[in-house]
């Protein structure tokens, strides 16, 4: 095959004048090597820009669909208004201090990856990988199936007026959600955050418009909910435990910046300022998003919406009500997007440390992000996209999610105490270990309050990654037929592996 011997001849050739890459070794005829650059050239290209971008990433995927449906949750375990709005602004701060401790981490270690590589350099291989192993196979696709299926709920609502949409169509729409997202990640990284900033503006619009929306009821006197704002408030720590985890739902996202480090211009300036200035922001909003839903409702009437955005939309603007049900899809649309750009750089940064697909000489990588998209979001995500169900309860994933999150906060903590031997810190350490109590907090309130056995099966699950872990990761045990899968899908997907940049 003459094309294929001059490619051989050409990687050969460009290999002399570089430092020569983990290639997987092929037959003579399919020899492939896709880029003659070192891969920290390629990644100059693919960065985003500065604390723009960086405030758009981290505001667009926090704002999703969690501020438009969990004000109910966190009222119905908390009991009052006023209460439920202590719980909306303690989860902001709960988020600034967690998200602090992170700017401070990606400053000093400038890798993609996010939690993964901070458990990677504290604990070693094995938390890492389970934490890789769970977070690929469950926990971002199954948040961002219900992400989606919420984007899909409103978004055909219009066209099935006065009854319940078919969760065929629903499900479809999501699917379908999905895969043009898939799409448009792999295109190219520009195009992913040129949507991420407009779709950020749009929701932050929306936002807006609900926040000035209850300002102007308020001046009109609909203050009644807050004159004993405070009256029925549910004591005990279980619940408020639970309502923090309907608030929280809302923030997810705060640390999804860290998982692009690699990729942001100059990220010692840019992670500290993008955290100082979106999460305040998103707070902020939240808050006023939900003093107008409280203006614009009683608390009986905001526990019996099914959508409290809608419910808002129908009694405050009246014809335009349908404004707020584009702002929801717009929403989530964009949250999900910026939760792709995140999850193919834990992919990739798993692969590289070889916890994922591995080349006989080295960690399979891209130097396009389009086949960890592929990969890592479409396949896992429309599968649970086909056995969601929108009305399955947020504490049993947000309590997967933040199984990982005792995890990285523990880590924070251990990392500080290293750090102050290297350098002065930055961020004072009681900040991270109110985070670690936070949450040792978050993960015991929940199966205290009501133990259930998806919490058992959630850490089964995470711990079933031993199986694989140990054969080919600890010893490095690779089966012809995985090497020959590896090898097919270089060539079908045009890739090639890459090394780490030791610098």
């Amino acid at each position: 095959m003459p094309g294929c011997q001059g490619a051989s001849s050409t990687s050969s050739r460009s290999g002399e004048s570089r430092s020569a890459p983990d290639v997987l070794e092929t037959p003579s005829s399919a020899i492939f090597l896709l880029h003659s650059r070192p891969v920290s050239e390629f990644f100059q290209e693919l960065r985003i820009s500065g604390v723009i971008s960086g405030v758009s990433f981290i505001a667009g995927t926090m704002v999703g669909s969690g501020i438009f449906m969990s004000p109910e949750w966190v009222l119905y375990h908390m009991g009052s208004p006023a209460s439920s709005l202590v719980i909306w602004a303690s989860c902001g701060l709960l988020a600034m201090l967690g998200a602090l401790s992170y700017a401070e981490l990606g400053t000093i270690i400038k890798e993609s990856g996010g939690e993964y590589i901070y458990i990677l350099r504290i604990f070693g291989p094995l938390p890492a990988f389970l934490f890789a192993y769970s977070s690929v196979i469950l926990v971002r696709p199954g948040s961002l199936a219900a992400v989606c299926l919420s984007f899909a709920e409103y978004a055909v609502a219009p066209f099935y007026p006065g009854c319940a949409s078919p969760q065929i169509v629903i499900k479809c729409t999501a699917a379908a959600c999905i895969l043009l997202l898939t799409i448009i990640n792999c295109l190219n990284v520009k195009l992913v955050t040129s949507i991420m900033n407009i779709f950020t503006a749009a929701k932050l619009l929306a936002l807006l418009v609900i926040a000035v929306g209850g300002l102007v009821l308020l001046a009109k006197g609909h203050t009644q909910n807050f004159q004993n704002g405070f009256q029925n408030t549910t004591a005990g720590i279980a619940p408020i435990g639970v309502a923090f985890y309907q608030g929280l739902w809302s923030y997810d996202g705060w640390n999804n910046l860290n998982y692009v480090t690699e990729e942001l211009k100059k990220p010692e300036v840019t992670l500290p300022r993008a955290v100082m200035i979106a999460i305040p922001l998103v707070t902020c909003l939240y808050l006023l998003v939900n003093v107008s839903y409280f203006a614009a409702m009683t608390p009986s009437e905001l526990l019996s919406s099914g959508a409290v955005a809608v419910t808002w939309g129908d009694k405050v603007l009246g014809s335009w009500a349908w404004l707020i049900s584009l702002f929801v899809v717009l929403s989530t649309f964009g949250s999900s997007n910026g939760t792709f750009f995140s999850g193919g750089r834990l992919c990739y940064t798993a692969a590289r440390e070889g916890h994922m697909v591995r080349a006989k000489r080295g960690s399979l990588q891209w130097f396009t992000s389009w086949s960890n998209t592929f990969f890592s979001c479409f396949f896992f995500n429309v599968i649970c996209t086909a056995v969601a169900k929108l009305h399955l309860k947020m504490n049993v994933l947000s309590q997967k999610k933040e199984n990982p999150g005792l995890s990285r906060s523990s880590g924070i903590q251990d990392l500080h105490v290293y750090l102050h031997r290297c350098l002065l810190s930055q961020v004072p350490i009681v900040i991270p270990i109110i985070v670690l109590v936070a949450a040792v907090y978050l993960v015991l309130a929940p199966i205290i309050d009501q133990p259930k056995f998806e919490f058992l099966y959630l850490i089964l699950f995470t711990l079933s990654g031993i199986i694989f872990y140990l054969p080919l990761v600890r010893f490095k045990y690779h089966p012809r037929f995985l090497k020959r899968i590896t090898l097919h899908l270089q060539l079908l997907l045009e890739v090639a592996p890459t090394t780490r940049n030791k610098n």
